[in-house]
């Protein structure tokens, strides 16, 4: 049986003093991963012509500094210890090439800390869950977890509208079969509707939430911009600001979920183009209807969703010409952005996006044929 992972989240209701250790919590934690950092960048331009050497520096730990800070021994040692973790990750991400040097955490960082469970100081009671240092905290669990999947570690977080919640991480055995493919869909990415799909033509509909919500912003935004930063005014309509954002951002993560899950179902593969969206957005200009998009959010929901089915996200080349390529014949022509309809010599008359959706497909079950 293969180990799977699958993480919950939920509301957290902590009380006046748990909710003012949680922030210290947060607090303590970025303090120990700026202090670390700040160590290793030294210890580096000391000895960075000194290879030998440096790999037999000691590098700092969170033990390290609570003689000097005693505060730091308040808070749950855990988070401190992955915090170390997390710059050591950092580390290795920025010398394989897969991320830059890692910054300095400020507090317009998102704000969160993990703890692990160690001798059953994690456990979920009657709407409420024991937590290290925090004892008894009040918890809208709104689905149960399975009663085989074993807690291994919880992040506490903090929203910009000063709502907690809670990602409970879990472990389980299962043996995920691969699927026999049968039903395969191609989508291509559109700006205004999410994705058209090579079965229907059809776009998925998706309603353009933060667009929507843009005059409104705007008006709040404004009156924000009025008050006197770090006023007792000035914060609440912070807030205000922060949870229209948030119902943005639930309202597009509701969407998606539901889309990808209607997907999942249905098809057995799904084909979709490997996009740089930050690319695109920088340089077609299209940074708001890209955000407001959240093609990567729908991707990686995809993916984790098929996964768990034994079914496949198969990524073709972002340089593949599928909107160049006529779907009916294989010719290729060029085509402006202006230009909504694919006409080929062959006879073909057909939308843009959805002949590249049909072209995608193709791709994707020639690349399913070669594995």
């Amino acid at each position: 049986m293969a180990k799977q992972n699958k993480a919950y989240k939920f509301r957290l209701y902590p009380t006046n003093e748990q909710a003012l250790l949680i922030r210290k919590t947060f607090g303590c934690v970025r303090f120990v991963y700026n202090k670390m950092l700040a160590e290793r960048k030294e210890t580096y331009e000391k000895y960075k012509d000194d290879k030998e050497t440096l790999k037999k520096v000691m590098r700092p730990t969170p033990a390290k500094y609570k003689k000097e800070y005693e505060w730091l021994k308040e808070v749950d040692s855990l988070a401190l210890a992955n915090a170390q973790l997390n710059l050591d990750k950092a580390y290795k991400s920025f010398f394989k090439g897969n991320a830059k040097f890692p910054k300095f955490k400020s507090k317009r960082h998102r704000q969160s800390y993990t703890t692990n469970v160690v001798n059953g100081n994690i456990v979920l009671l009657d709407g409420h869950i024991k937590l290290p240092k925090l004892k008894m905290v009040k918890i809208k669990q709104h689905r149960e977890i399975p009663s085989e999947h074993k807690i291994k570690s919880c992040t506490i977080s903090i929203t910009p509208s000063e709502k907690y919640y809670i990602s409970i991480l879990t472990e389980y055995e299962k043996d995920i079969m691969s699927k026999e493919i049968q039903k395969v869909v191609g989508l291509d990415f559109a700006m205004d509707g999410l994705f058209v799909d090579s079965e229907t033509g059809k776009k998925a509909n998706y309603p353009r939430f933060y667009r929507q919500m843009l005059d409104k912003l705007a008006i709040e935004q404004r009156k924000l911009s009025r008050k006197n930063k770090g006023s007792s005014n000035w914060n609440k309509q912070r807030i205000r600001v922060a949870k229209l954002q948030e119902k943005v951002a639930n309202q597009r993560k509701n969407f998606l979920h539901h889309k990808s899950k209607e997907l999942v179902t249905i098809f057995d593969a799904v084909i979709i183009e490997d996009l740089d969206m930050k690319g695109m957005s920088q340089a077609l200009k299209f940074g708001k209807s890209v955000a407001d998009n959240g093609w990567g959010m729908f991707t990686s929901f995809l993916q984790y969703k098929l996964k768990e089915q034994g079914k496949q996200l198969i990524k073709i080349d972002k340089w593949f010409p599928s909107t160049k390529n006529c779907s009916n014949c294989g010719s290729i022509r060029e085509m402006a952005l202006s230009e909504r309809t694919y006409q080929c010599d062959c006879g073909l008359i057909l939308d843009r996006d959805y002949n590249s959706a049909l072209n995608i497909k193709k791709e994707g079950i020639r690349l399913l044929a070669s594995v």
